[in-house]
């Protein structure tokens, strides 16, 4: 009985998005933004030098078809990226109007948003009083920081002196729809700042914030780190999803990274966390053990946070090559019958102006479906194909492309 595997590597745009020119970063709009074919772009000029060098070696994501999908989805072409594709390739684009991880990731598991996203003005204050007080009330604490636009460590950076001294949570959000709150894990409370975050989800979630985040760091001001125990308390999905026609007609969904977070743990059997080296263990296991008629669904989220937001390009061509060495790995460990399809949500091009996600088309390449061009899909169309290998009946409006 077949299996599948569904993995998506956060925010690795393929650019062309048709729509792009609808959203910002700043006052920049992403027209013109490609994750993909700006890293290749920058490491075949020698501007992605740090702890590697020359043009990006995707060697295995290749043959299956990659380099045609960024072709396909944006025009550009990534110097080394000429193999014959032996598997199924093609460029997805969203309809949701969101660039953000929930958005992406419902309408790949076969569900588009149907509601607008309530986004916090670009101010400062950026939130309502009433919302801070709240955070407050819920912290035990005399009051909030940031209350702004930020990116992650730099918010963290401002005010880790601050925060360690009033014990006061760090609020913040960016151009998706989110609230985050980053706290130190011994200072604060691991467990003090996951409460907070469930306690305050079902408020956000009235709003249509899609995702309260736990951002937890440890460390000293000036060398901190944020730990592998992020935590997003996301709006549960409007209808069932992938996941859901799974485990409704019997098979098994395995979670790997932030997707049981992201789907609410609904229509999921098990989880499996960690950075993104011991989450490739956890597929490269998938791949052994997992049941006939199982959906192993996984999400390598470091390309976004440490690489994307930080726009790290160097970073970035590196997390991308030695993913690529791991697929490797993955795809001789697969069974006959089992299809492996390889996606991303939206970009994140680190090249770009702003430290947000950034609007763009993303590929679709696949094993175990035989060799062929798929031309332009939906992302929707991702999880009615799934659930076509998988004999699953699909309940949303994608199209199968097997």
């Amino acid at each position: 009985m077949a299996r599948a595997f569904l993995i998506v590597m956060d925010s690795v745009g393929a650019g062309g998005a048709p729509d792009a020119g609808a959203f910002f970063n700043g006052d920049r709009p992403d027209t013109g933004a490609n994750t993909l074919g700006h890293i290749a772009e920058a490491c075949a000029a020698g501007r992605a030098e740090e702890e590697r060098s020359g043009p990006l070696r995707m060697p295995h994501l290749d043959a299956l078809g990659l380099g045609a999908a960024v072709r396909l989805a944006s025009g550009a072409a990534m110097e080394g990226f000429d193999a014959e594709p032996e598997g199924l390739w093609g460029a997805a684009t969203e309809v949701s109007k969101g660039k953000d991880t929930p958005s992406g990731h419902w309408e790949l598991a076969g569900v588009p948003v149907p509601w607008d996203w309530h986004y916090f003005p670009d101010s400062e204050p950026a939130f309502p009083a009433e919302l801070v007080e709240k955070v407050a009330r819920l912290a035990g604490t005399g009051g909030t920081l940031g209350n702004c636009h930020a990116s992650g460590m730099p918010i963290i950076e401002a005010h880790c002196e601050e925060h360690l001294r009033t014990g006061w949570p760090i609020c913040y959000t960016s151009a998706d729809s989110v609230f985050q709150i980053a706290a130190h894990e011994e200072a604060f409370g691991l467990d003090r700042l996951l409460k907070l975050c469930e306690e305050l989800a079902p408020t956000l979630h009235a709003m249509k914030v899609g995702r309260v985040i736990a951002r937890p760091f440890t460390g000293e001001c000036g060398n901190f780190r944020r730990t592998a125990n992020r935590h997003d308390y996301a709006i549960e999905p409007p209808s069932a999803t992938l996941c859901d026609w799974v485990q409704g007609s019997g098979g098994k969904v395995h979670a790997i990274g932030k997707i049981g977070d992201i789907f609410s743990r609904r229509g999921i059997d098990d989880v499996k966390k960690g950075p993104d080296v011991a989450l490739f263990e956890h597929l490269l296991a998938s791949a052994e053990a997992s049941e006939p008629g199982s959906l192993t669904f996984a999400n390598f989220v470091e390309f976004d946070t440490l690489y994307g937001h930080q726009r790290d390009v160097s970073g970035y061509a590196r997390a991308l090559e030695w993913f690529d060495g791991q697929v490797g790995l993955f795809l001789a460990k697969l069974r006959p019958g089992d299809l492996a399809v390889f996606t991303a949500d939206h970009g994140n091009d680190p090249t770009w102006s702003g430290t947000d996600h950034t609007r763009e088309r993303v590929p679709v390449v696949a094993h175990g479906a035989g060799a062929r061009g798929l031309g332009h899909v939906g992302f929707t169309d991702v999880g009615a194909s799934i659930a076509a290998h998988l004999g699953v009946p699909s309940q949303g409006p994608g199209r199968s492309f097997l």
